[in-house]
């Protein structure tokens, strides 16, 4: 088995430890965990092979429903500003 060392603030560190043994487990279990965790989400996509495939996905992605336009920058500031003032999240 290969050994790794990396580097990273202390800070880090201490949040990593503490989810680590949150869940049960090692700091060195739960980074091979997350590790196995994205190289498997990063598997599952698959790269367009073409334009035409590149195309028919935003169609897809057209096809869904959903509102006609995206709020405005300044209606989604409102909404965080709202949000802040009340204390929570209306999302």
């Amino acid at each position: 088995m290969a050994r790794v060392q990396i580097l990273i603030p202390d800070d880090d560190r201490d949040r990593l430890v503490h989810q680590a043994r949150k869940e049960g487990m090692t700091l060195s279990a739960w980074l091979r965990t997350a590790a196995h965790q994205r190289l498997a989400a990063q598997q599952r996509s698959q790269p367009f092979e073409s334009s035409k495939d590149l195309e028919a996905f935003f169609r897809q992605c057209d096809a869904f429903e959903g509102p006609e336009t995206e709020p405005d920058w300044s209606e989604h500031l409102s909404v965080i500003d709202d949000s802040r003032r009340r204390g929570a999240s209306t999302t």
